[in-house]
């Protein structure tokens, strides 16, 4: 569970339905792990049929409400068209960097994976290796590692933009100023004026979850200072 967090996006395989509530099967670190899903949050609106959204086996994308005493409970609707394409998108580059793996370690493969993936996923690990070849050397040796960054560097990736709005609004003399303070921290992302109060904040990543979790830190950081000056702190 110390991967998981509130907020997470994760790749499900349905399991099972039993009454309203649907059971689903998380991989995380080589193990399955079990969350659920109630009829609420499987789609706006009335649902007639819920084998319409999910059916057993059937890979769907959850963000994941809350995780309290071991229980993980999802949301299906509340996950758009975007970050639906994102996550099966990184799931098919994860599929794509294991399979240049197997094709050079072949049979020392499987290894080389777990160990990376104590670390790190496999797409972080990797293009991180681009630059910084280090680890991956100690993992599977220089000659190994050199075959596996020529093939990656081949290899045209996708980035990921992750935008938020954020409303900072005050009625404080020095507002401006104070609000300047703010988004300040949002130093090394791009931070565009919409309107009044209005704010555009995006980064970019070959990782849609790194990007999404840079953007989350900043965002709580910035609440709990925005809080402390006396500033409404809204994120849309």
């Amino acid at each position: 569970m110390a991967d998981l967090e509130e907020g997470d996006l994760v790749l499900c395989t349905v399991d099972r339905i039993i009454g309203t509530v649907v059971f689903v099967k998380i991989s995380l670190d080589n193990k399955e792990i079990e969350g659920n899903i109630v009829l609420s949050e499987i789609a706006p609106g009335r649902i007639r049929n819920l084998r319409d959204y999910v059916v057993p086996k059937k890979k769907i994308v959850c963000k994941i409400l809350r995780i309290k005493s071991g229980n993980i409970d999802l949301s299906l609707r509340r996950v758009s068209q975007k970050e639906r394409k994102e996550v099966l998108e990184r799931e098919q580059q994860e599929k794509s960097y294991a399979s240049v793996l197997r094709g050079i370690l072949k049979e020392k493969a499987e290894e080389a994976i777990q160990k990376i993936l104590k670390e790190d996923s496999l797409v972080s690990f990797l293009e991180d290796s681009k630059t910084n070849p280090q680890k991956l050397e100690k993992v599977i040796g220089n000659e190994n590692a050199k075959k596996i960054i020529e093939i990656l560097n081949t290899q045209k990736k996708k980035r990921t933009i992750v935008k938020r709005e954020i409303h900072l609004t005050t009625i404080k003399p020095n507002g401006i100023t104070l609000i300047k303070k703010v988004l300040e921290i949002f130093k090394g992302i791009n931070v565009k004026y919409i309107a009044a109060g209005k704010y555009l904040i995006e980064t970019e990543s070959d990782d849609a979850k790194t990007a999404d979790k840079k953007i989350r830190d900043m965002i709580e950081v910035a609440e709990k200072e925005a809080k402390r000056a006396g500033i409404e702190f809204a994120v849309k």
